[in-house]
């Protein structure tokens, strides 16, 4: 992982699917648990969103508040 995957979560959006067009760090936790028992893509998306499987499952979501463009827009 890099310190950029963390950025790109709050900011990149689902490209495909069901939840199309929310931001990775919204997704379901029972969405990213489908595709940790399905097989995530092999692909950028893919490795995101096994990042934020790992995140959601581990409990430690609120660590991406801050990194939002919302937040980082009121501490301006």
């Amino acid at each position: 992982m890099k310190a950029e995957d963390l950025q790109l979560l709050v900011t990149r959006t689902m490209p495909f699917g069901k939840h199309r067009g929310l931001i990775l760090a919204d997704l379901p936790g029972n969405y990213l648990n489908w595709f940790a028992r399905e097989g995530f893509p092999r692909s950028e998306t893919g490795r995101l969103l096994q990042l934020m499987h790992e995140i959601d499952h581990n409990g430690l979501s609120d660590l991406l508040k801050p990194l939002r463009p919302s937040a980082r827009a009121s501490t301006l």
